[in-house]
C-alpha cells in the first residue's frame, strides 16, 4: 500500500501510469538523480583531486547510476528483484556517503524511489534511515555543530514525503471520480436501453390491440356475415332461389369489402417511406437524411442510384430491399462505430443491387455470420432471410479494422419465390 493512501501497489501503479501529474515527478526525480550525482562526483573531483579513493568514487558513482537506470525496467511493484535492487542502490549510495559526504543529497531522489516501491511503514523506515545518513554526512563536512544541518534534511525529506502522498491522494481521488463518472455513463446508457426496449414492447402490444380491433371489426364480422348468409342461401336454394341468390350476391359484396380491407391492412403495414410515394429511390434518400440528422454528427449516410429502371420494381421488392437498408444500417450503428456509411443501389439488365457500405471497424465473416454468435447480432440472418424469399444473394466482404460492404442482389425475374406476409413488416 502506497503511503497514507490505503492503496494496494498494484492500483497505485495503474495511476501512476495514467496520471500525467505523477509521470511528470518521475521524470523530474530521475533528472535531479543525476544532476545531483553529476554535481557530488565533480565537487569531489575538484576537492581532493588525486587522492586515493579517487577510483574508489568514480566506480561507486557509474555502479549507482547503472543501478539507477536498471530501475524502471523492473517496475514499481514491491517484488523480490525490485526489493534486491533497491536494496543494492541504497547499498552502494551509503558507501559512497561515507566515502564522500558530498553524495548526501541523492538521497532526495532516494526518497521518492523508496516511498514508490514499499509499503508505508518500510518506506518510512528507509526514508528516516536515508536522513540519518545525510544528517550525519553534513555534520562531517561542517567545522563545527550547525543547527541547520541537523534540522534542514529531515525538513527536506518530510516535504518529499508529503509531496508523494498528496500525489498519490490526487491519483486516487481521480481514478474515483472517473470510475464514478463511467459508472453513471453505464448506468445512463442501460437505463436508456430498457426504457427503448419497454417503449418498444408497449408499442407492440399497443399496435397488436389496434390490429386486433381493427379486424374484429371489419374482416371478422364480414366473414361472419358472409357465413350467416352463406348458410341462409344453402338452406333456402330449394325452396325460395331467389333469396338465396340474393343471399350469395349481398355475401360477395362483404367478401369485396373485406377484400379492399385487408389490402389497406397490408399497405399498412408496408414501410412507411415507401407508402409516401416515391418508389425505392425516393425512400433510400429519405432513409439516409433521416439516419444521418439521428446521428448528430456521429454517422453521415449517403445515398446513390446508379443505373436506369427498364421497368418498376415489384413492391415486394421495394420493401425486402429498405427494410435490408434499415437493417444494415441499425448494424453499422449498433457495432460498426462507423463515421460514415452509403447506400447504392444500382439498377442492372437482370437484377437490382443495394450495397450499404460503411469505414466501421469491420468483423470477419463467416460462411454463416450472424447465426452463432457474431457480433452483428440477428441482422444479417433476417437479410438472408428475405432475400432468400425472393431469390437473392447477400455478399459480405469485410476486414478487421477496414469496414465492411454488404451486397444484397435481387433477381427481376418472374420465378422469383412468393415473399412471405411477415416479409412485409
Amino acid at each position: 500500500m502506497a503511503p497514507g493512501t490505503g492503496r494496494t501497489p498494484g492500483k497505485a501503479v495503474r495511476d501512476r501510469a495514467g496520471d500525467p501529474d505523477a509521470r511528470w515527478l518521475t521524470a523530474l526525480m530521475h533528472a535531479a538523480f543525476f544532476l545531483l550525482l553529476g554535481a557530488s562526483l565533480t565537487r569531489f573531483l575538484l576537492r581532493h583531486p588525486g587522492e586515493a579513493r579517487t577510483p574508489w568514487i568514480i566506480a561507486l558513482s557509474v555502479a549507482i547510476a547503472v543501478l539507477y537506470v536498471i530501475g524502471p525496467v523492473l517496475g514499481s511493484r514491491p517484488t523480490p528483484r525490485s526489493l534486491v535492487w533497491l536494496g543494492a542502490l541504497v547499498a552502494v549510495w551509503m558507501v559512497l556517503v561515507v566515502l564522500a559526504p558530498s553524495f548526501a543529497w541523492c538521497a532526495v531522489p532516494l526518497f521518492f524511489t523508496g516511498l514508490r516501491i514499499l509499503p508505508p511503514r518500510a518506506a518510512l523506515a528507509l526514508v528516516a534511515l536515508l536522513t540519518l545518513f545525510v544528517v550525519a554526512a553534513q555534520l562531517r563536512l561542517a567545522e563545527g555543530f550547525d543547527p541547520n544541518l541537523v534540522l534542514a534534511p529531515p525538513a527536506v525529506a518530510a516535504v518529499a514525503t508529503a509531496v508523494f502522498v498528496h500525489m498519490q491522494r490526487q491519483a486516487e481521488r481521480q481514478r474515483e471520480l472517473s470510475e464514478r463518472q463511467r459508472e453513471l455513463i453505464d448506468d445512463l446508457l442501460r437505463t436508456r436501453r430498457e426504457l427503448a426496449a419497454t417503449e418498444r414492447r408497449e408499442g407492440t402490444l399497443a399496435e397488436r390491440q389496434r390490429l386486433s380491433m381493427e379486424i374484429h371489426d371489419t374482416l371478422a364480422q364480414g366473414l361472419s356475415s358472409q357465413q350467416m348468409l352463406l348458410q341462409a342461401a344453402d338452406r333456402t336454394w330449394d325452396a325460395d332461389p331467389t333469396t338465396a341468390r340474393r343471399h350469395v350476391r349481398t355475401a360477395t359484396g362483404i367478401a369485396e369489402r373485406n377484400l379492399a380491407e385487408a389490402r389497406r391492412f397490408v399497405h399498412d403495414l408496408a414501410p412507411a417511406d415507401l407508402a409516401a410515394g416515391g418508389g425505392l429511390e425516393a425512400a433510400l434518400h429519405a432513409l439516409a437524411t433521416r439516419e444521418t440528422a439521428q446521428g448528430q454528427g456521429r454517422l453521415t449516410v449517403r445515398c446513390h442510384v446508379e443505373g436506369e429502371r427498364h421497368t418498376a420494381l415489384p413492391d415486394r421488392v421495394q420493401s425486402a430491399l429498405l427494410r435490408i437498408a434499415q437493417g444494415a444500417l441499425a448494424n453499422v450503428k449498433e457495432h460498426a462505430n462507423a463515421t460514415e456509411a452509403a447506400l447504392t443501389l444500382t439498377h442492372l439488365d437482370d437484377r437490382v443491387v443495394l450495397d450499404i457500405a460503411d469505414n466501421g471497424q469491420g468483423f470477419v465473416p463467416t460462411e454463416r455470420t450472424g447465426t452463432t454468435g457474431s457480433v452483428r447480432g440477428h441482422g444479417l440472418p433476417a437479410i438472408r432471410a428475405r432475400l432468400h424469399q425472393l431469390g437473392g444473394t447477400l455478399t459480405i466482404e469485410s476486414v478487421p479494422g477496414e469496414g465492411t460492404v454488404l451486397s444484397a442482389a435481387v433477381p427481376l425475374s418472374p420465378t422469383a419465390p412468393p415473399t412471405a406476409p411477415e416479409d412485409l413488416v
